[in-house]
């Protein structure tokens, strides 16, 4: 899959079919649908959708910490992701917008706000759970570092990164 010329923004957490609702018919601004994989050809400034090709990986992360995933269910999850994204059947967005962030779960909390943004800060935007609240954080995108380069070795990693440690520097190893 050929990266899009408009700039993907995954919608997270709760209430985003209710988001997208009220930012479609935005100028500059395509809502894909779920399941709508030719939205990303759009010709639009923004592609917003729902899609995280990394929700089973969250989700893994997730219950492994809170020990409710069986063994080996991370492990496979990365191993999965790391194979859709390596051969392009799904691409990492350039931004997610994650809902009101402080309504999740702890351990969800940490994988948004800990593990996403401590591999790329600026590609992790909280808002609010409101459709203005996106407008605002979409007119606002900021700059910075890309999701890391070596996507297996990050992903693969996330087995050692504990929840309320994500996204804090490490020690330096002497």
């Amino acid at each position: 899959m050929a990266r899009p010329n408009s700039t993907v923004v995954v919608l997270a957490g709760a209430g985003v079919d209710k988001v997208m609702a009220g930012l479609d018919g935005l100028a500059n601004v395509h809502v894909a649908a779920s399941g709508d994989a030719a939205a990303l050809a759009s010709h639009a400034a923004y592609v917003v959708h729902d899609r995280d090709p990394l929700a089973a990986v969250a989700q893994a992360w997730a219950g492994f910490f809170d020990r409710q995933a069986p063994a080996g269910a991370l492990e496979a999850a990365i191993e999965s992701a790391v194979a859709d994204l390596q051969c392009g059947v799904t691409l990492l967005p350039d931004y997610y917008v994650v809902l009101d962030p402080e309504s999740l779960p702890p351990t969800g909390k940490h994988w948004w706000l800990g593990v996403l943004a401590g591999a790329a800060p600026s590609r992790v935007v909280p808002a609010a759970r409101t459709a203005s609240a996106v407008r605002e954080a979409l007119s606002r995108l900021p700059s910075g570092r890309w999701w890391p380069d070596d996507v297996e070795t990050w992903l693969s990693g996330l087995v050692r990164v504990v929840p309320d440690q994500a996204g804090l520097p490490r020690p330096a190893q002497g």
